[in-house]
């Protein structure tokens, strides 16, 4: 049982201020607005601005959300890597749905993503695996994500094999157990903190389907309750 007691939990409540959201504040588009809030965040000092919550569920209906790192956000939408033996790679084939939250609470800022994620190309894939540091290149092939480990030091030792495979000055392939997915977004609410709990939520919803993050025509805004 949690030693923390209702009072305690409640004392660690925020007040939001000096935040606001106006319809009149928005981008005409989705992706214009997202790349302003993020670019916010990062200049603000916020660790990791690009890490995102993604939700799933799996083939047996199971949910579960876990913390990944934005990798690329552009008209067609919001792009991240993984294991494609994962726990959340075999969910996202299953079921396709899913939703990003970019949780930036040191601003009072919240966006929330609701789309459908579809692979990307081998092309995409190897091209950002080359750009990636080569440790991180290693450690792609050395984990076997979401599968059981007897030790860390079973992890370890696959990272030491694949060193002396690939030393240092040779390049490093990309696995094709590794890549890719773009998230093509339904809507995209942005959430801005305020007093009182009476927070701006203004939602992008798509007209059409595909609706590309950059075209104002695709878009409507509406403003929800907090």
């Amino acid at each position: 049982m949690s030693d923390w007691t209702p009072s305690e939990l409640a004392g660690l409540r925020v007040s939001y201020a000096g935040g606001r959201l106006l319809e009149s504040d928005l981008a005409a588009a989705p992706l214009a607005q997202f790349d302003a809030w993020l670019r916010d965040v990062s200049a603000a000092g916020l660790p990791e601005p690009n890490a995102m919550v993604l939700a799933t569920v799996d083939a047996a209906g199971e949910s579960t959300a876990r913390t990944v790192l934005l990798k690329g956000a552009d008209a067609a939408g919001f792009r991240f890597f993984t294991n494609l033996d994962s726990r959340k790679a075999r969910a996202l084939r299953a079921h396709p749905q899913t939703a990003l939250v970019f949780p930036w609470h040191a601003r009072h800022r919240q966006v929330t993503v609701l789309g459908a994620a579809e692979p990307m190309s081998p092309a995409e894939n190897a091209a950002y695996f080359r750009a990636r540091p080569r440790d991180s290149q290693l450690a792609a092939w050395a984990s076997a994500q979401s599968a059981p480990l007897e030790s860390r030091a079973e992890l370890d030792r696959r990272m030491a094999e694949l060193e002396q495979r690939w030393p240092e000055g040779t390049d490093v392939p990309a696995p094709d157990f590794w890549g890719g997915f773009l998230v093509r977004a339904a809507s995209v609410e942005f959430w801005q903190g305020r007093p009182s709990r009476l927070h701006d939520r203004l939602r992008f919803e798509a007209i059409r389907p595909g609706a590309a993050l950059d075209d104002p025509g695709a878009w409507r805004v509406r403003r929800y309750a907090p």
